[in-house]
C-alpha cells in the first residue's frame, strides 16, 4: 500500500515546518499500518499554475502527479493563512483538476479506489473550513474520504506559538492524527476502483 503526503507549507527545505511535524505523526502511523509513505514538500518543486497535467517545459507537477496516481492514500497537509489553506495547497488542487478528464480502461475516474485525508496547522482558526474545502474538491474528483480522516492543531484566535514551539494541544491533535491514519488504511484496504460502478458518460 502506497501513501503520498503533500506538504503544502510555504517554507522551502531545509527550513523546519510545523505542518510537516504534525503530518509526520500521521505518516508514522501509516507506516505502522503497513503503508509505504512519501512526503513531498511541494514548494521545493517548480509547479506551474494551470489546470492541465503538464504545463510545459520545466513543470515539476507531472512527476508528482504520477506518484499521486500510483498511491492508494493521499494526504494534504497545509498550514492556515488568513483562515484559509495555503496557496500551495490550492495550486495542487487546481492542477488535479486535470483528473476530471482521466479514466481507467473501464471508464472509471482515476481517483476511484483512492482515499484521502487532511492535516491542518496554524495558530488561528479556520481548520474545519479548510478540511471541508479540500475534501469537497477531492470528493468531486472521485476520492473516498473516510470518516474522521483528518487532524488539526491551532491555539485559537490571534497570534501565538506554532505547533513545534509548544506542547499545548499535542495530545489531542496527535491522537486524532493516529486515528485518521488507521481509518485511511482501513478503508484503502476495503475498496478498489471496481467497488464503484462505471459512471454514465453523458455522451
Amino acid at each position: 500500500m502506497r501513501a503520498v503526503i503533500l506538504s503544502c507549507t510555504l517554507k522551502a527545505s531545509p527550513e523546519p515546518s510545523n505542518t510537516e511535524a504534525l503530518a509526520k505523526v500521521v505518516s508514522a502511523e501509516l507506516e505502522k499500518g503497513g503503508a509505504e509513505v512519501e512526503m513531498i514538500r511541494l514548494v521545493d518543486h517548480d509547479i506551474r499554475p494551470g489546470v492541465t497535467a503538464d504545463e510545459g517545459k520545466g513543470d515539476g507537477w507531472p512527476a508528482i502527479d504520477a506518484k499521486l496516481k500510483a498511491a492508494d492514500i493521499v494526504v494534504f497537509a497545509t498550514p492556515t493563512w488568513l483562515g484559509q489553506m495555503s496557496s500551495v495547497c490550492l495550486r495542487a488542487l487546481e492542477r488535479m483538476d486535470a483528473w476530471f478528464g482521466e479514466t481507467d480502461d473501464s471508464g472509471r475516474p482515476v481517483a476511484f479506489g483512492k482515499v484521502a485525508g487532511v492535516v491542518v496547522t496554524g495558530n488561528e482558526d479556520g481548520a474545519h473550513n479548510i478540511v471541508a474545502t479540500v475534501c469537497q474538491g477531492l470528493i468531486d474528483m472521485g476520492f473516498t474520504i473516510p470518516g474522521q480522516s483528518w487532524t488539526y492543531w491551532h491555539l485559537g484566535p490571534g497570534p501565538g506559538p506554532d505547533y513545534s514551539e509548544t506542547d499545548q494541544g499535542h495530545d489531542y491533535s496527535d491522537r486524532v492524527g493516529r486515528n485518521a491514519a488507521r481509518n485511511l488504511i482501513a478503508i484503502a484496504k476495503a475498496i478498489t476502483p471496481e467497488t464503484y460502478p462505471v459512471p454514465e458518460s453523458g455522451e
